[in-house]
């Protein structure tokens, strides 16, 4: 019987992520994440460099023992750097049995949108980094939203952390 609770406990937590997306703001633009790939949010901490990464990988930070990859994602979309301040966050995400850290500059809110409210992406140059990783568009009474997929954001083929974790593991 406990079984069967901690079951239907997990369906109804899922459930309340559905449609729940967490909002943050690179520049003056404003992205949303599935509520359901996000872990948790950290402060921005003391990051360890990688030799011979791609520019956008900033390192690893050790997140209770557990090591994981952080991408700063305004490098990563070809954005204007920002300074790193009290307010840049690391939004913890797990994709597909990954964890990855993703440096914003501010977190802004947990918004609901209905599946209708939600148009495709633009179709757009695949030239434009942030475009090929824009999940759709969510409309927000007046203001809209680019949501992230992140399996493209992570299975991109200058970053495949899949491969790299799985083989840590075999080890």
């Amino acid at each position: 019987m406990e079984e069967k609770t901690e079951v239907l406990d997990a369906v109804e937590q899922e459930d309340t992520r559905q449609g729940k997306y967490m909002t943050f703001c690179i520049g003056n633009d404003v992205f949303g994440i599935e509520l359901k790939y996000v872990s948790e949010i950290i402060q921005m901490q003391a990051i360890a460099p990688i030799p011979e990464v791609e520019h956008f990988i900033k390192g690893l930070i050790n997140l209770r023992g557990k090591i994981i990859p952080v991408i700063d994602v305004a490098d990563r979309f070809g954005k204007e750097p920002f300074e790193y301040n009290d307010r840049t966050c690391i939004i913890v995400v797990d994709v597909q049995g990954v964890t990855v850290g993703l440096i914003v500059q501010t977190i802004s809110e947990v918004v609901s949108i209905e599946e209708e409210d939600i148009l495709p992406p633009p179709s757009v140059s695949k030239t434009n980094a942030q475009a090929k990783f824009i999940r759709g568009i969510g409309k927000i009474g007046d203001s809209v939203k680019l949501l992230l997929d992140p399996v493209k954001l992570l299975s991109d083929e200058s970053l495949d952390f899949t491969e790299k974790q799985e083989e840590e593991e075999e080890e």
